[in-house]
């Protein structure tokens, strides 16, 4: 795998970097390595106007094929693009879900009246998206869903719960795995909708974390609807959809991913070189270690891209596994490091630092998007063909 950059990509790196120096000024200084896992509710009204600046300038969706309205970048130039963000220190990007997962999604899956209604307004940052997944019974196992939508006219009414939704306060709206065949199998007979959030029939409920915030929250669906046009990739066929849209999530947004990691584990270097406890041997070999994980997880997911597309590869299919366990070891490393004053907050009200949200936020990495259990099962039966474990 050749690493090395072309001219071509070199010149895109300096075009990303001019603008990002260009345009976090001013107001959007304060934005700066703010917004990410589990600070996803800072400053939302201006991470929104950071998301239409960058619209309007080409920077939103650079993966996009210029047919769609992106700038058909290549997978180098995504990589770059994301190393270039992060060194910046932009903010968490307040339209990812609707960026790296459903635009994706409609491009593969959708019909051209879906993209040519949906697509702009993610490029242009004009419209927030909110994935309606997971439910209290129906978390890492999916299919066990039991929101419902029945056809009435022209229009799906939804009845049921999602929870755990991130940034469903803010959003217009959320693509909603609901059950349209009850009589179908358990991954049969789902659909994947396209649903608005400001209409009646629709409940917010946001959920206050460990970490003070609330970009989580229940959302309950009572009478909501949904265009009959608006089911994405044929009605009964979600369950294909969704696991395509989990390809994607587990694409080129996860050297973003990544390159976030990067700042973090730079901070807890330049933190522990600061106190002294980079002179601790063990701590040395902890941050050593986590160093060279974090190396080995970008080299893999430079790897696997080659082999994108809409179901997990093989080598996919442990990332998920290998970044959560490693940010949640990570988060523990960092509080070490600060010592007792990471267990000290900064003032009141009893805001904590962002490395102390990240830490605490990080235990909920290997439970979300799929378990460590579920995770080891996909990996030993997808991956590896071992027998199915006992229903």
């Amino acid at each position: 795998m050749d690493l090395t950059f072309s001219e071509q990509e070199e010149a895109f790196r300096r075009e990303a970097r001019a603008f990002l120096d260009a345009h976090l000024v001013g107001e959007f200084e304060a934005l700066r390595s703010r917004g990410g896992p589990g600070d996803e509710d800072f400053e939302v009204d201006l991470r929104i106007a950071w998301g239409k600046v960058m619209g309007r300038a080409g920077w939103n969706c650079v993966g996009y094929p210029k047919e769609h309205g992106g700038r058909g970048a290549t997978i180098i130039e995504e990589t770059i693009w994301n190393e270039e963000y992060v060194r910046a220190r932009a903010p968490g990007r307040i339209g990812h879900v609707g960026e790296t997962l459903l635009g994706p999604t409609l491009i593969h899956f959708g019909d051209e009246a879906q993209q040519k209604r949906f697509l702009p307004p993610i490029l242009a940052g004009d419209e927030l998206w909110c994935q309606g997944y997971s439910e209290p019974e129906a978390g890492s196992d999916l299919a066990n869903l039991k929101t419902k939508a029945r056809l009435v006219g022209d229009e799906w009414v939804l009845e049921g719960q999602k929870i755990w939704t991130s940034l469903a306060p803010w959003s217009q709206w959320c693509f909603v795995l609901a059950r349209t065949d009850s009589d179908a199998p358990k991954h049969k007979g789902i659909s994947y909708m396209l649903v608005p959030m400001d209409q009646p029939g629709i409940e917010i409920r946001p959920i206050k974390q460990i970490t003070g915030g609330a970009e989580f929250a229940e959302v309950f669906f009572d009478g909501a609807k949904a265009k009959k046009e608006h089911i994405v990739g044929g009605v009964n066929n979600g369950w294909k959809v969704a696991m395509g849209t989990l390809a994607f999530e587990r694409g080129a947004s996860t050297l973003g991913q990544q390159a976030f990691f990067e700042h973090e584990f730079q901070s807890v270097v330049a933190v522990a070189k600061a106190n002294g406890t980079a002179n601790d041997p063990i701590i040395r070999q902890r941050l050593a270690d986590a160093y060279a994980t974090l190396k080995i997880m970008r080299w893999n997911a430079l790897r696997v891209l080659s082999q994108q597309g809409s179901d997990l590869s093989r080598e996919q299919m442990i990332g998920k596994l290998y970044w959560s366990n490693w940010h949640r070891d990570f988060g523990k490393l960092a509080l070490d490091v600060g010592g007792a004053e990471a267990e000290i907050l900064e003032h009141g009200p009893y805001e904590m630092t962002p490395m102390q949200k990240a830490a605490f936020f990080a235990r909920s990495d290997t439970i979300y998007a799929g378990s460590n259990e579920i995770q080891r099962n996909i990996i030993a039966e997808r991956a590896l063909g071992l027998p199915r474990e006992a229903r």
